[in-house]
């Protein structure tokens, strides 16, 4: 409460002030001085975090969502070092895309998804028709094997554990379940 207080008396300060602590070099003695100066402009805004926050959640990449926030990767990545609060932000942000990711890899493998292509005569009448599978799941089934162990670890952190889990004896049951239901559909059309 103390250490909430403080902050919030330092942001009013900032703000009154418009200067900001500043750790300098080791002192003579071995110790770091602060030294106010004025906030940087340019800087990490609440609205470039949020930019940034959604677009990761959406992309699960860093340099992405740092390029729609309009700051540099590497700047994101040392804010993510120096602020928890920003770092606890960055995993929900990705365990958000993560489970996007295995949602639609699930409903990809489910229903899957087709495109009807069209030939047509120099008359612009249809000559043909084809029928294509889209989607090169590859690069999601890489992005997801690459990541399984950190998103794994997250989920049991949060006491999530294997119950929302695509391979989770639930969600095979389920899957299972509608498998049988679509093959019962398919022989009672067939008869």
């Amino acid at each position: 409460m103390a250490a909430e207080n403080g902050a919030k008396t330092g942001a009013r300060a900032v703000q009154r002030t418009g200067l900001v602590a500043r750790r300098q070099r080791m002192g003579v003695c071995g110790t770091a001085r602060a030294q106010k100066g004025k906030a940087r402009k340019d800087g990490w805004t609440r609205v470039k975090e949020r930019r940034f926050l959604e677009t990761l959640a959406e992309t699960c990449n860093a340099s992405e969502a740092a390029r729609e926030a309009g700051m540099c990767r590497a700047s994101a990545y040392r804010r993510r070092q120096s602020d928890a609060g920003f770092a606890r932000a960055w995993e929900e942000a990705l365990d958000v895309g993560y489970a996007e990711i295995e949602a639609l890899l699930m409903r990809e493998v489910l229903f899957g998804s087709e495109v009807e292509e069209l030939t047509l005569d120099g008359e612009g009448a249809v000559k043909g028709r084809k029928v294509k599978r889209t989607r090169n799941l590859t690069v999601a089934l890489r992005l997801l094997t690459l990541h399984r162990d950190r998103v794994d670890r997250r989920r049991a952190e949060a006491g999530q554990g294997t119950a929302g889990r695509p391979d989770s004896p639930d969600a095979i049951a389920r899957v299972e379940d509608v498998l049988g239901a679509i093959g019962r559909r398919r022989v009672a059309v067939e008869t």
